[in-house]
């Protein structure tokens, strides 16, 4: 009998993932169709009645989302392979730069809330700066870095060009971490900590015990951000590291020919946005995976 019910109950399981995998495709193909229909609604409407704000819409302006769909599937020059096979690896280029730029900026900000949520001086004096540090343009910032770590050199080593685009996308990366790890770590039940100093916790103790997992919400929160993020970062610093390998060496390259197609570089925008996707769904993944209570009923 507990055989048989074990059965019934993996296939009800089964059962339930399977609608809810359709449920969310449907969704899904909902959200892309209602996306389609207010692009090619708003290109038919203007060019109908010949408005002109905020922009012209033309072929240039705004093409077809067919057209810059079907322009992945076309050769990216004569001869040569079609766009999405260039764009793929163009993709898989970023996505190592912004990986290795989430992760140390994801550290470095962890470390950094984590250091101003126990010494109260820290947070009156470095706060404004993290702050601060968060007004200046990327674009200044971009170039500084680059041409500035190319010119060290560490034991006869200097960081290769995507290494000094990882440094840029961890810039982007480390505020909302920092933030979000202070706001997390201040989080926790007032009652719970009352209980672990009843029992003559340490600082430390509390922290890793407490703190840290009322504070997994949070994280995660910056995490989703600072992943889509860490994209940006790396697509921005390409341009000035002379990169033609990214998306944004192809973004520079194909932004040269626009007038003449610009369905190609409509198709460039949408696999950065794909990209960024991607990484918005792996965090949310691991959310899924790490985070099982909200903060307060971790206490």
């Amino acid at each position: 009998m507990s055989t048989i019910a074990a059965t019934i109950a993996g296939r009800a399981k089964a059962a339930a993932a399977t609608r809810s995998a359709l449920s969310r495709g449907g969704v899904l193909a909902l959200v892309l169709a209602a996306l389609w229909g207010l692009w090619e609604g708003y290109r038919w409407l203007w060019i109908a009645t010949g408005w002109g704000w905020p922009f012209a819409v033309d072929d240039i302006t705004m093409p077809h989302l067919h057209a810059i769909v079907a322009q992945l599937f076309e050769p990216s020059r004569t001869g040569g392979p079609l766009l999405i096979s260039v764009l793929f690896h163009s993709a898989v280029f970023t996505a190592k730069e912004a990986v290795v730029g989430f992760a140390v900026g994801a550290s470095v900000g962890f470390l950094l809330g984590v250091a101003i949520s126990q010494f109260r001086v820290l947070q009156r004096g470095l706060m404004p700066y993290v702050v601060a540090s968060q007004t200046i343009p990327i674009l200044a910032i971009a170039p500084m870095v680059v041409v500035g770590l190319g010119n060290m050199q560490v034991a006869g080593w200097t960081p290769a060009p995507w290494l000094r685009v990882a440094v840029i996308a961890a810039y982007l990366t480390f505020f909302p971490v920092t933030v979000n790890t202070i706001r997390g770590l201040q989080s926790a039940d007032p009652r719970a900590l009352e209980l672990m100093h009843s029992y003559a916790a340490g600082r430390w103790a509390v922290l890793w015990k407490l703190r840290v997992p009322s504070a997994m919400p949070y994280l995660f929160s910056a995490f989703k951000v600072s992943a889509t993020a860490s994209v940006v970062g790396a697509i921005i610093g390409e341009a000035p590291s002379s990169i033609p390998d990214g998306l944004g060496g192809a973004i520079i390259n194909f932004n040269q020919y626009y007038a003449l197609a610009p369905e190609s570089l409509w198709a460039t925008n949408l696999v950065a946005a794909a990209l960024g996707i991607t990484f918005f769904l792996v965090a949310l993944g691991v959310e899924r995976v790490a985070v099982r209570r909200a903060p307060e009923h971790l206490a």
